[in-house]
């Protein structure tokens, strides 16, 4: 959808967040307000059910956060378009303006094994085909990073590569690219909390291949560009959402001083693949 002219289009970028009536927020501030209060209600749930079986708070966790960023993002944004992994793809949204992508709830796994912390809310804006906002919210961490206050990159830290991988299905390529490399392959939950931990100076690079969606990826890449970090395809081809098929298979987010070393050295085991 498109807006009738300059004055709407301004209008849709400021809004006032629910419970602070004389705030109005900007698409940055929004996206983290979103991603906090979703947090909120994540927590709520696991604090007042802990008795419930994983597959139920998993899915009581999916619904109740999708619902909340559903009736916040129609309060504040009526006018933009929504993709979410909880919700029924809307295909309007290919020719809209703006587009929300949003994971309600990314990792599931991780937010069903109380106490486990290493599970996120990601909300990021689309717009006119780029990235503009983002939030990734780590609730039971107790913070969230978000573009409209970009962290600031750790002090790199001497030794091999440290790569974020999967704790429970590790794909055999970043197996491969760590043997290839001497690097360290450390295992942590969401891919929100793999990409943010590059944020933290956990791990200095995330690379995955294994099958990921835009929601994946979208809030994670947001932040970790507006604070520095180098995010693309491991081919080194850019990522682009809004796409009519949501699939993203696989991703690079790094310090941007291993970019070129990471992309060289995937591009090896590709052609090694190729050659088989």
């Amino acid at each position: 959808m498109s807006f009738s002219d300059g004055r709407e289009h301004a209008a849709q970028r400021v809004s006032t967040a629910s419970g602070d009536d004389d705030d109005p927020l900007d698409d940055a501030r929004l996206a983290r307000r979103l991603a906090e209060s979703a947090g909120r209600v994540l927590l709520e749930l696991r604090r007042d059910q802990p008795d419930l079986d994983p597959s139920a708070l998993k899915a009581a966790g999916d619904q109740r956060s999708q619902e909340h960023l559903a009736a916040q993002l129609q309060r504040h944004r009526p006018a933009d378009s929504v993709l979410s992994e909880e919700a029924t793809d809307d295909t309007t949204r290919l020719d809209a303006d703006r587009v929300w992508i949003i994971d309600p709830l990314d990792g599931t796994r991780e937010f069903s094994e109380i106490p486990r912390e290493d599970w996120a809310v990601h909300v990021a804006l689309w717009e006119g085909g780029e990235l503009v906002a983002g939030a990734v919210a780590r609730p039971a961490m107790g913070d969230t990073l978000a573009t409209d206050d970009p962290p600031s990159l750790p002090a790199a830290v001497q030794g091999p590569i440290r790569l974020a991988v999967s704790r429970t299905r590790p794909p055999a390529f970043v197996s491969a690219l760590a043997a290839r490399l001497g690097a360290e392959l450390v295992p942590m939950g969401s891919a929100g909390v793999k990409a943010t931990a590059v944020l933290d100076g956990t791990v200095d690079a995330y690379v995955h291949a294994g099958g990921q969606y835009e929601w994946d990826s979208a809030a994670p890449v947001a932040v970790a560009r507006s604070a520095g970090l180098h995010a693309s395809r491991i081919d080194g081809s850019p990522l682009r959402y809004n796409q009519p098929d949501p699939l993203l298979p696989d991703l690079l987010i790094c310090r941007p001083e291993h970019a070129d070393l990471l992309l060289a050295a995937m591009s090896a085991l590709r052609d090694e693949d190729d050659s088989k």
